[in-house]
């Protein structure tokens, strides 16, 4: 048995080598001498921009959990508990908006999205509640199995204030972003900690630049011998320095000289630098630039499709990340085969008003849509069903796909019709033309018979 457990034995604990995601930021320090964390990040516009875009992105989408029918289509399963937590509120303090939004926050900042799971005695799904990833340690038993420790606060329920709390993987809503294992997620602020700490460091200095009256700092010269030089200096400084002195007129005695020694934010390419730093921290996140408020590269003719990029290839990764997470976690092995979790990302890719016309007119035309398909899309109200609101037609004279050929089966009963006027004809070409009684030509009766002109 020592032999076989050794071979078939667990991986080694889950672990996150940077500092940050579920660690601290003992290393923190950025090679531009400034610390950077998840909070400190979110300081800056670039990276407040970004999160909030996609947290929010992925927060407004609709979420539904759906049914295989019997006919191989979807429904929506309406009347499964967990519709209701995903799609309405997971938990009686939230809404499923600020649910999603707050566990997207966190997975962009720290690499780890955590959730509590409360079910009741039944194993049924009651309610799920954010926690934080910071607090979280991902570990394992001394049977090879997931367990999750957090550490709660002062903050949180009495009962557990103060102390750590053991969670068996089944009571964890764990989405994990980018990592080495695929059991824990990496920060991406720890991970790109270089380029936000530049961006500190950038607009760090633009702060004290012009705290300082956009004055450059420098030397006063003078050529004796000063008895207090930390006098001169402080009444320097109180004279003229920061912005409120600003525009002052200085005046120097007994030949004191004043020298600049400072580099101009012109020469540093101060506003290049930070532009650069915004396209950097986008890129980063995979945010288009024009979504952040740079317009330098987008035009009217490619804005579009930039947007239709970041659906692509920026949000659905998220997604999968989300529905997987949801089907895995959140069903039990019974029902992964029946229901499933789908965002509508649809609304998204709806494109300008003129594209979805000619969309809908071609499958309308083409019958794989009916009125009420292309109504519900544009949140209209629905035709009713005796007027022709669940009808697919086809393109040409709009006949219903059931009677497509008929006009076929009518031309071939009119070829019949035809041969059998002819064989009438030649059995009465004996007679000849002649007239009734009445004075009217036989000829024009049989040619009118049934009511129809032949």
């Amino acid at each position: 048995m020592g032999i076989l457990k050794g071979l078939f034995r667990s991986r080694d604990k889950p672990r996150n080598a940077t500092s940050g995601s579920a660690y601290a930021f003992f290393l923190g320090m950025s090679s531009s001498g400034k610390r950077v964390n998840e909070r400190s990040a979110m300081q800056l516009t670039a990276v407040y921009a970004c999160v909030r875009i996609l947290s929010e992105a992925i927060a407004s989408l609709p979420l539904h959990l759906y049914k295989y029918n019997d006919s191989g289509g979807k429904e929506k399963a309406l009347k499964h508990p967990l519709y209701k937590l995903l799609h309405d509120e997971p938990n009686p303090e939230m809404s499923s908006f600020l649910f999603r939004e707050t566990l997207m926050t966190h997975l962009l900042l720290w690499g780890n999205a955590y959730g509590q799971i409360i079910r009741n005695g039944k194993g049924e799904i009651l309610a799920i509640y954010p926690l934080m990833p910071d607090r979280m340690t991902v570990d394992r038993d001394e049977h090879g199995r997931i367990i999750y420790k957090y550490n709660t606060s002062s903050q949180d329920a009495p009962t557990t204030a103060g102390g750590t709390v053991t969670l068996q993987k089944k009571d964890v809503f764990h989405i994990a972003g980018l990592g080495f294992d695929g059991l824990v997620g990496y920060s991406p602020i720890a991970m790109a900690k270089n380029a936000i700490g530049m961006a500190i460091a950038c607009e760090e200095f633009g702060s004290k630049f012009f705290s300082n009256g956009a004055t450059p700092s420098g030397t006063i010269e003078y050529p004796g011998k000063l008895k207090d030089p930390v006098a001169v200096r402080d009444s320097w400084n109180a004279s003229f320095g920061g912005s409120v002195n600003a525009g002052k007129i200085a005046v120097l005695e007994e030949g004191m000289k004043y020298s600049p020694i400072s580099i101009s934010p012109n020469e540093a390419q101060f506003l290049e630098t930070r532009k650069f730093q915004i396209n950097e921290i986008a890129r980063i996140f995979r945010v288009p630039p024009h979504m952040v408020g740079d317009l330098d590269k987008s035009s009217f003719s490619n804005i579009e499709q930039q947007s239709l990029e970041f659906v692509k290839y920026t949000l659905d990764p998220w997604v999968s990340r989300w529905e997987q997470a949801i089907s895995r976690l959140l069903l039990d092995e019974n029902e992964k085969s029946v229901y499933f979790a789908k965002f509508n990302v649809d609304g998204l890719l709806r494109g300008d008003y003129q594209s979805r016309m000619n969309g809908y007119a071609t499958a309308r035309q083409n019958g794989w849509m009916s009125a009420n398909d292309i109504r519900e899309l544009e949140n209209l109200d629905r035709i009713p069903e005796d007027e022709g609101g669940d009808l697919y037609l086809i393109n040409g004279s709009m006949t219903k796909l059931k009677d497509a050929g008929a006009f076929a089966r009518k031309e071939e009963t009119a070829d019949e019709d035809t041969e059998v006027l002819e064989l009438d004809e030649q059995d009465d070409s004996g007679s000849g033309n002649k007239r009734g009684d009445n004075g009217t030509d036989t000829d024009n009766k049989r040619h009118n018979r049934g009511g129809q002109l032949v």
